[in-house]
């Protein structure tokens, strides 16, 4: 198995290593529904994918297999132990590189790969682009059953560092080495849509909306050096400070996150929690405006 350092690989790499001896191709994508007003909905991706993956893929059910099924938001990292038994029973563990795809925005993809990272591994990448590039590069898909694959034993040793809890970014909305990023729609941002149990953002927050690390037309990430200058822009680069990043549920922000480690910035942590545990907790401030960057 040809190794791939960068947290992302192309659909020509994949395309030319997609018969490779220890690769492991594993489509995450879920389905959210967000209303104009109004909480969103979620539902599993496993249809989709059962009617059309790269030839070979697996699916991975972030609902129910990779988080917390017990928490009160959707999607709440599990226990490292159940997460370890998730991964293994996909054939993920040492000595694999695991390329995640989705069939939406990239999110879905990048959430897997947060999790695998936080988890202590380091052999997950991200498809550039998702089954929308691939299909556009007239690469091939099938509606075939995957075989069933071979377990591995996982070993989980979870990375806290890239992971925040509601009371830890409490303890840091002050924190002059924490920079905290709202990757939300601006109009969500300042408050203005009402999606949450409260409106606005956690006090200090800059807005980075997550669709900016993409190019709109092709669904692929911005070049890096693009990308560098949208986090320099906002601060993002200065090694005295880390960045963690949250959104509606934690989902998005790993967008951002994955892209800052594109650029070389790999200590980025995500709130897990986001806006729907702050915003359900009336005692925690919220403010509304536009950003301060």
């Amino acid at each position: 198995m040809t190794e791939h350092t960068a947290p992302t690989v192309s659909v020509e790499w994949l395309s030319d290593h997609l018969d490779d001896k220890g690769l492991v191709v594993v489509d995450s994508t879920t389905l959210l529904s967000v209303p104009d007003e109004g909480p969103y909905t979620v539902e599993s991706g496993r249809p989709g994918f059962e009617a059309e993956h790269i030839p070979g893929a697996l699916f991975a059910d972030l609902t129910t297999d990779f988080a917390d099924t017990g928490a009160p938001a959707p999607w709440t990292v599990p226990p490292s132990e159940k997460f370890a038994v998730s991964a293994g029973a996909l054939g993920i563990g040492p000595g694999r590189t695991v390329v995640v795809y989705d069939r939406s925005t990239g999110f879905w993809a990048t959430r897997l790969w947060w999790q695998l990272r936080l988890e202590g591994f380091d052999g997950a990448v991200v498809l550039d682009g998702g089954l929308r590039a691939w299909k556009a590069a007239g690469l091939p898909v099938t509606d075939e059953p995957t075989p069933t694959p071979i377990p591995m034993a996982f070993q989980a040793e979870r990375r806290p560092e890239l992971l925040r809890s509601t009371e830890e970014v409490a303890a840091a909305v002050d924190d002059r080495r924490t920079v905290l990023v709202n990757v939300l729609d601006p109009e969500t941002y300042r408050g203005d849509k009402h999606t949450y149990a409260r409106d606005g953002h956690i006090p200090g927050s800059v807005n980075l909306p997550v669709g900016e690390v993409l190019d709109p037309e092709t669904g692929r990430l911005r070049p890096v050096e693009e990308l560098r200058a949208l986090f320099d822009g906002a601060g993002l680069l200065d090694p005295g400070v880390t960045p963690v990043t949250y959104c509606g549920g934690g989902i998005a922000a790993t967008g951002v996150a994955h892209a800052l480690a594109l650029v070389g910035r790999e200590d980025v942590a995500v709130y897990d929690g986001s806006m729907t545990a702050w915003a359900a907790d009336p005692s925690l401030p919220l403010v509304t405006g536009d950003s301060p960057r």
